[in-house]
């Protein structure tokens, strides 16, 4: 009997696991993640107002897994060998006839004091953070910014910074307490938000000046401090600092065989296949895929990329 092993229990490896389920009900399936729970990041944005909890955001998988009749083990992948066959990770070998790997990205942290900095993708513990943060500070200077993979253009996650942005303005005009408060938005781009055209750009700086954001743009990052921004074009105080750095890929892909592109992503051709390797597919931001370079790295996306690689099966 056919066995798909899937790593990652994020959109993109649920997806596929649905996919391949209602193509082929006889098939093993073996999902591979630390925990049998899905961590919903699109809503953490509403954590820090109060607006969802941890319970909210964090969905268990155990109905899932059993409706959707897969194994599951829980364990941190750590390589892979054999053409994909075998899949190694901390609680043991895994061994397939086909892989879809779905484990994310993960953030470069290269920048001198970047653990000044809170990075809110890195899931709710991120966000849970922010929330304390901001309800300790009685005043000061937020700063919020992003930064890319210079070489992965697509390696990048802007929009929920924008997000953040915005919905702490918001949230501190309802309490009251914005005008005790500087917002500083940062980025090494002279036009961040440029992927979703110039009109866009032009819209969120508008709204950034209507809401008395301050802006920084257009200077090489260099590092944080406890309480500083700093960049090339000149350093400012910040009392609270949200920082999303580029994206590239996991640290187990550096044991394996996979193929990887200039920014450290999978490498995968327009079918999510991996290139030079059978019947190994990748899904969501594990992965480099042909396409124009405002092809975001999103949940939505990941789906489509797990549907299609589940449907070469």
């Amino acid at each position: 009997m056919t066995h798909i092993a899937v790593i990652g229990a994020g959109f993109a490896g649920l997806t596929a696991i649905r996919t391949l389920r209602k193509l082929d009900k006889t098939i093993d399936i073996t999902l591979i993640s630390p925990k049998a729970e899905l961590h919903y990041l699109p809503s953490t944005i509403w954590i820090p107002s109060g607006l969802r909890t941890r319970e909210d955001v964090v969905i268990p998988l155990d109905n899932f897994l059993k409706r959707m009749n897969v194994q599951f083990k829980a364990a941190k992948v750590t390589g892979l060998k054999d053409g994909g066959r075998t899949i190694e990770t901390d609680q043991g070998m895994v061994t397939s006839d086909g892989v879809i790997i779905a484990s994310g990205g993960q953030f470069i942290k290269k920048l001198p004091g970047i653990e000044h900095a809170i990075t809110p993708c890195e899931g709710v513990d991120a966000a849970e953070k922010i929330r304390d943060r901001l309800k300790a500070l009685q005043s000061g200077t937020i700063a919020i910014g992003f930064a890319g993979n210079p070489n992965e253009p697509t390696a990048m996650r802007g929009g929920p910074m924008f997000e953040y942005l915005f919905g702490i303005d918001t949230l501190l005009r309802k309490q009251g307490r914005r005008d005790q408060f500087k917002l500083v938005f940062f980025s090494p781009a002279e036009k961040p938000g440029n992927r979703l055209g110039e009109k866009a750009v032009a819209g969120l700086m508008a709204e950034m000046e209507k809401r008395g954001i301050e802006r920084h743009l257009g200077h090489k990052m260099k590092g944080f401090e406890a309480n500083k921004v700093k960049t090339e074009g000149g350093e400012f105080a910040a009392d609270l600092i949200l920082f999303m750095p580029g994206m590239t890929g996991n640290s187990w892909f550096d044991n394996s065989e996979l193929p990887r592109s200039a920014g450290g992503l999978v490498q995968a051709d327009k079918h999510c296949k991996v290139a030079g390797l059978d019947k190994v597919y990748v899904a969501g931001d594990s992965g480099s895929f042909p396409g124009p370079d405002w092809m975001p790295k999103q949940a939505h996306m990941a789906d489509l990329q797990a549907e299609a690689a589940a449907k070469i099966y």
